[in-house]
């Protein structure tokens, strides 16, 4: 398995303006690529001289449209799949069955919900964002809508981050 350690310290680790730049990097390539956790980029100690809320505000923005931008490239490439066969049969016969998992419970999300479903999925905290993603892109058909709803999603699983951990400092 590959180790993708380096890639959350740069971004727990990401100031200035160019953090923005890592944090914009890391949200796109784990909306199509990497299985890592989106919350990561809440810990970049950006030091952007717009006090905390306004370095939280950047960060989520930034964030979801990085997130969007790579959703709608993984749409991209769920459309092309949708028309390739052995992709699909390359994914059943992989290790964890993501065709049997989609069709499991985010299908049945996303034949309820469709772009709302979407964007609770990705506000669910923790869990891998491309999985959802994926499944998504295969179901559905209008990239707009399919960004619009990933930026929603991301945006909001950040604010949920955001709001707990600000519940928890005051407790403590």
């Amino acid at each position: 398995m590959l180790d993708f350690h380096w890639l959350r310290v740069l971004v727990e680790t990401a100031t200035g303006w160019a953090g923005l730049g890592i944090i914009a990097v890391y949200s796109f390539l784990i909306a199509f690529v990497l299985p890592l956790p989106s919350e990561v980029v809440l810990a970049a100690p950006l030091q952007l001289g717009v006090g905390y809320w306004g370095e939280l505000s950047a960060i989520i923005l930034v964030s979801g449209l990085g997130k969007a931008a790579g959703s709608v490239f993984a749409f991209h490439l769920g459309q092309e799949a949708k028309e390739s066969g052995p992709v699909i049969s390359f994914l059943r016969r992989s290790r964890f069955d993501v065709v049997q998992w989609s069709e499991n419970k985010t299908v049945e999300i996303a034949q309820k919900y469709g772009y709302i479903g979407l964007a609770m999925a990705l506000c669910v905290p923790g869990f891998p964002d491309t999985l959802s993603i994926y499944a998504f892109s295969v179901l559905e058909e209008d990239y707009l809508k399919f960004a619009l709803a990933t930026f929603a999603g991301s945006a909001g699983r950040l604010v949920l981050w955001a709001a707990g951990a600000e519940a928890v400092l005051a407790v403590i």
